[in-house]
């Protein structure tokens, strides 16, 4: 937001300096974010009066000019524009003179003759005719004795001709005798037709006695470029720029330019948070300023005369929904007179950061701005059946905004309407069909209060942010539309813009009830640490407008940001000053930080697996419907009920995925693609199952993957054991899985804490790894996390160093070929009297003295008793405990 100071001191006039104004306003909680001195733009630059003009000795087109400037002397300037006269009053850039954009400007010497510095034009000085001074055109008069033929064996102008001459038609050349500037910014030009004189009253500016132009004898005009139809490099002077000739009243030489164009103005421009749009206006800041320098607070109270009839009988209006426009609120002015604005409204807009287009246009951004509330001025002869409809747009409607461009409106766009079509995206621009144009006669000036979230989406749909919108969207007082629209007509009368019809059309579709707080004085100051007397509240809220009834606080309308006792807090705390609250140590007890045991299981199970040579990625959690089909997920598998993105990047990146397995198996790939002969990776990432209520439940899964180097089965299988010793999870067990598509059937495994599944592990099925374009074989593990916690012993148990030696025996024994080595294993550790330590397989043999349905398995037992030594006959008969239990339950015998 820009607030120019000089705007600002019509309603609170502060003192202070720009330092002391942007670092009290920042302290009371509007962010100042940086001041501009306009004033330093333009330097030494003052008015002056042309008292005297020479041709140039050595040029044919330029000019040494005297200027009265207010000093003792005229000071001497050298210029080439054609369009000044003695008697005018030009902006003058003096010896050390300083322009918009840093330039420069110093005396010298312009084809030998000394200048003094420079005459400017609007573009030198930052401005622009179309905006800032339309009364500056130039129009430039085709000067014959400028002509330069195109062709200079034809020309169409002949070099000897003279006054009298004729040129064509009833065109004849005529010089210039006299040609005096007048107060309306007309010249008298005396002419010479060959023999007689011509009087006339003409616009055009670059006429200078001696001069030979083409007079129209019938129309009794001079003609243009346009006349002539010629070329502007056939009269390279004849051109529409030059010196800003000043027409501003009470202007006089030696004046500062900088306080005639508007730039003696300090503007501020602040940050303005999104739960304070009231900020976003003059008044707004004006309010906030008063409040923080204690001074008096200006407000005025628009009045309008109006010129009779009634607007209720010229137009109707209707709001289809309440919610999306609680108040709609307009007046009509007549008898329309589009001009532009005043000097004081355009030096007000343009500091502020606004284009100056024309009176009514400018009227409606100048309420904006001092009210905080935007404005659409209609031309209500565009306005079919002189209904206003506020609606929804309909399926297939489209409008042609402001800025020229089309657009697709949906279903969910506020729109204003007439009978037939949409004339405004409301809250947003208006339309191209009904915009203010010269011939515009009767305008519907419309201040309405829209929902902030519908013009937000709306915008954005668009692509199509507004000032309007961006005030809009933060949601605007509905109390505003009133004021702006009674300040706006005020305005239309105050300019001469139009009459204004009596009465207003103030349609309230949905009443916003006054909120109220209580004051809890004890609460506010426990919350600020201070000790603020119930009195210095009270009086710091009614220099901000809240209104209060013992210890109720009504709210101002334009307050939406206060709800809560602690926003009084924040209120009194801005105003009594943050600095004042008193610096003291953090009172209670201060929370402990740390990891909770889930983060720290977390964080081991991490480690554990860098500690197994793998490196941890991070994958997307979202993925492609066809990566299912890549790891042969069957078409029935509830895996395959994803939740789907609202709002997809793309197809790749369309659903969230219930396995991490295709996200793991794309990063494999790609390593292997860029010949890493080896990987082994791990993450843990969460998968997405719908739950009942639409939304997911989110548990993370270990996954680990690998190929190349010494990987197979019993590698991964060896690296999920020790992760899972690591992590203090006892009685697993694997069992063989045949029927996972993902895996190959022969090496691929289920992993169990007792009956808890834990996950799977083993190779990716070769028809898999074919679907990724690899011909590698890929190992994977997927463990559930939630699964792996639960199961883990939550305390470590020591074991002490064995005192002891103990007592090894081998054995081999005969199975059929179905039974395996876990089998074994778990019979062995049962048939154990308590002496078996440890039991290890060293050997598998099939072949010649073995049954071809069985095989023979050999292990390695280990006993050792932890209180003294074994003897022979202790070891022997655990071992034939052992055997008897391989015997009775699996008829597994000794070979």
């Amino acid at each position: 937001m820009l607030l120019s100071r000089k705007w600002l001191n019509e309603f609170v006039e502060v003192d202070a300096g720009d330092r002391d104004f942007a670092e009290a306003m920042t302290l009371s909680g509007s962010k100042q974010e940086i001041t501009t001195d306009l004033s330093k733009e333009l330097q030494n630059v003052v008015a002056g009066r042309i008292v005297e003009m020479k041709k140039h000795p050595d040029s044919d087109h330029m000019w040494v000019c005297q200027l009265d400037v207010g000093a003792e002397t005229p000071v001497q300037i050298v210029t080439g524009a054609w369009n000044v006269h003695v008697g005018d009053l030009v902006p003058v850039a003096r010896h050390r003179s300083v322009l918009p954009g840093g330039v420069k400007i110093e005396k010298g010497k312009l084809r030998g003759v000394e200048s003094d510095g420079m005459l400017c034009s609007l573009k030198e000085l930052g401005l622009t005719v179309e905006h800032d001074y339309p009364y500056a055109v130039i129009k430039a008069a085709a000067l014959l004795n400028d002509y330069k033929p195109l062709d200079r064996e034809k020309p169409s102008i002949p070099a000897d001709i003279k006054a009298g001459d004729k040129v064509f038609g009833p065109v004849a050349a005529g010089k210039v005798l006299e040609a005096a500037s007048q107060s309306s910014g007309l010249f008298h030009t005396v002419l010479d037709i060959g023999g007689a004189t011509a009087a006339i009253d003409t616009d055009c500016q670059n006429l200078h006695e001696g001069d030979l132009v083409a007079y129209n004898t019938k129309t009794e005009t001079l003609c243009t470029l346009a006349d002539l139809h010629a070329q502007q490099a056939e009269f390279p002077h004849c051109i529409p720029d030059g010196i800003w000739v000043m027409r501003e009243d009470g202007v006089k030489p030696g004046d500062d330019v900088a306080g005639v164009i508007g730039y003696d103005d300090h503007v501020v421009e602040f940050e303005i948070t999104p739960n304070r749009p009231d900020c976003l206006s003059v008044i707004g800041l004006a309010r906030e300023a008063a409040a923080t320098f204690h001074k008096p607070l200006k407000l005025h109270t628009p009045e309008i005369k109006g010129c009779g009839g009634d607007i209720s009988q010229l137009v109707d209006i209707d709001i289809e929904d309440g919610d999306l426009c609680p108040r709609y609120t307009a007046r009509m002015v007549k008898n329309v007179k589009i001009a532009p604005s005043p000097a004081w409204m355009r030096e007000r807009l343009r500091n502020s950061g606004v284009r100056p287009i024309n009176n009514i246009v400018d009227i409606t951004n100048y309420v904006m701005l001092e009210y905080g509330q935007p404005m659409h001025a209609f031309d209500f002869s565009c306005v079919e059946g002189g209904h206003i409809i506020v609606r929804t747009a309909r399926a297939g409607e489209t409008i042609q905004t402001l800025d020229g461009k089309d657009h697709q409106l949906n279903e969910n766009m506020l729109c204003i309407c007439d009978e037939h079509k949409p004339v405004c995206v409301a809250g947003v621009m208006g339309g191209a069909n009904s915009e203010i144009v010269g011939d515009t006669a009767q305008v519907l000036f419309e201040s309405a209060n829209f929902n902030g979230a519908s013009v937000r989406r709306t915008a954005v749909a668009l692509n199509m942010r507004s000032e309007a919108s961006s005030r809009y969207e933060k949601g605007l007082d509905p109390m505003n539309t009133m004021k702006a629209v009674q300040r706006a007509c005020e305005l239309v009368e105050l300019l001469g813009a139009g009459e204004v019809v009596d009465g207003v059309m103030d349609v309230i579709a949905r009443d916003s009830a006054p909120r109220t707080v209580r004051l809890e004085p004890d609460k506010i100051n426990a919350l600020l640490g201070t000790d603020v007397p119930r009195e210095e509240m009270i009086r710091i809220l009614k220099k901000l407008d809240f209104q209060l009834d013992g210890d109720t606080i009504r709210i101002p309308s334009w307050r939406g940001d206060v709800e809560h006792y602690s926003d009084i807090a924040e209120e009194v705390a801005r105003f009594y000053g943050y600095n004042r609250i008193p610096v003291t140590l953090m009172g209670g007890a201060a929370a402990r930080g740390g990891y909770s045991p889930e983060q720290q299981a977390e964080r081991a199970a991490g480690s554990l697996c860098r500690a197994c040579g793998f490196s941890e990625i991070i994958t997307y959690s979202f993925i492609s419907p066809t990566y299912y089909d890549k790891i042969s997920l069957p078409a029935d598998s509830p895996l395959r009920d994803s939740l789907k993105i609202l709002n997809p990047l793309g197809e790749d990146t369309s659903i969230m995925r219930t396995t991490t397995l295709p996200s793991l198996l794309e990063i494999l790939t790609r390593n292997c693609n860029f010949h890493n002969k080896s990987a082994r990776l791990y993450e843990l990432g969460r998968v997405y199952f719908k739950r009942p209520d639409g939304l997911a439940d989110e548990p993370k899964v270990l996954s680990l993957g690998a190929y190349g180097g010494e990987m197979d089965f019993y590698a991964l299988k060896g690296a999920v054991e020790t992760i899972l010793k690591g992590l203090r999870i006892g009685d697993v067990r694997f069992e063989a899985d045949a029927a996972n598509p993902s895996y190959h059937p022969g090496r691929c495994a289920k992993i169990y804490c007792g009956d808890r599944l834990l996950g799977v592990l083993g190779q990716i099925h070769p028809s898999v790894t074919a679907n990724y374009g690899v011909d590698e074989e890929f190992y994977a593990a997927e463990l559930s996390f939630p699964a792996l916690y639960e199961c883990r012993s939550p305390l470590p148990v020591y074991h002490p160093l064995p005192k002891f030696p103990s007592v090894t025996r081998d054995i081999a024994v005969v199975c059929r070929r179905e039974i395996t080595v876990a089998q074994l294993e778990e019979c062995i550790r049962r048939g154990a009297r308590g002496l078996l330590k440890d039991v290890s397989l060293f050997d598998i043999y099939t072949g010649p003295g073995v049954d071809a349905d069985k095989k023979s398995v050999a292990f390695n037992l280990q006993l050792r008793a932890d209180d003294r030594n074994l003897t022979a006959a202790e070891a022997d008969d655990d071992l034939k405990s052992i055997l008897a239990q391989l015997k009775d339950d699996l008829n597994a015998v000794l070979r």
